[in-house]
């Protein structure tokens, strides 16, 4: 039995055929949506998470205390609220803040996320890239950046290293890598990673981040091709200042391991046979 008639040749939208004229479908051909849609539970999050866990089980599984996980939601509130549609309500904002934090602080797949939150797998995915693009687009520019360079320099000369305006290094982030890339990202450790390449102040908040490059590139390479390093070259990433050393005025630098080049603006620990002065330098530069 034919349930479409005869299509009329003129009747083409872009190359998708057009019905003339259709059957009328029976009164009962619409269902409920409840009747298909699996229906999960998120009384965890809900009841036990939101009004019962203390700040050890949030810093535990989410890294932050609960205060902060708060504040953080207020600061996305702008990119990430939703409203309700006809056909279900909207993930609170909490919620999918804090769906995204537990995938990012924990190795669970998206299924057991979905499980744990009462959401599916797809929407998992979905609500963790919409709140690392939220973070990126709110808070990028507004955490990472240079604070007060005389505070840094003053916290950094308490530790012992005078004229210091903050400490790089890298650290590896375990990924799982790609077949036909594997060998790019595979590091030193054994394991596949991306590299964040961090400036960090006294305290160890972020001045400065680059990201993305594969476990294999050398520190040092990474630096040279950042925006960092054009910057300090530059002369234009702190503001102008100089530290007299006797006749000798030095600008103001940053610290590093051995990996990295030794520069005017970057100071990095002696090697090999050292005296007792070189011993003293390094340990302030490595405090």
């Amino acid at each position: 039995m034919r349930l479409l008639p005869e299509l009329d040749p003129d009747q083409r939208d872009e190359g998708f055929p057009r019905p003339a004229a259709t059957l009328p479908l029976p009164p009962n051909f619409f269902v409920d949506r409840r009747v298909w849609r699996f229906d999960t539970s998120s009384d965890w999050w809900d009841r036990l998470v939101m009004e019962i866990w203390d700040d050890q089980d949030w810093l535990r599984n989410f890294r932050m205390r609960k205060t902060t996980f708060q504040e953080l939601c207020t600061w996305l509130a702008p990119a990430l609220q939703r409203q309700d549609t006809h056909l279900r309500p909207a993930i609170p904002l909490e919620k999918r803040v804090a769906i995204a934090l537990w995938k990012l602080a924990t190795p669970d797949s998206y299924r057991s996320v979905g499980h744990q939150f009462g959401v599916g797998r797809s929407t998992v995915g979905a609500v963790l890239m919409e709140v690392v693009r939220a973070i990126n687009s709110e808070l990028l520019n507004r955490l990472i950046c240079l604070p007060d360079l005389d505070s840094v320099m003053a916290g950094f000369a308490a530790l012992g290293f005078p004229n210091c305006g903050g400490a790089l290094d890298g650290t590896h982030i375990a990924i799982r890598a790609l077949p036909h890339r594997a060998t790019q990202f595979i590091n030193r450790k054994g394991y596949f990673s991306m590299v964040l390449q961090a400036l960090v102040d006294h305290r160890g908040q972020f001045s400065d981040i680059c990201v993305g490059w594969s476990g294999r590139a050398h520190d040092a390479r990474i630096f040279r091709n950042s925006y960092l390093y054009r910057r300090l070259q530059a002369g234009t990433f702190f503001p102008h200042r100089q530290f007299a050393v006797g006749d000798v005025h030095m600008p103001v630098c940053i610290v590093a391991d051995a990996a990295y080049p030794l520069m005017p603006w970057l100071m990095k620990p002696y090697t090999g046979q050292l005296d007792a002065s070189k011993e003293q330098f390094n340990a302030r530069l490595n405090r």
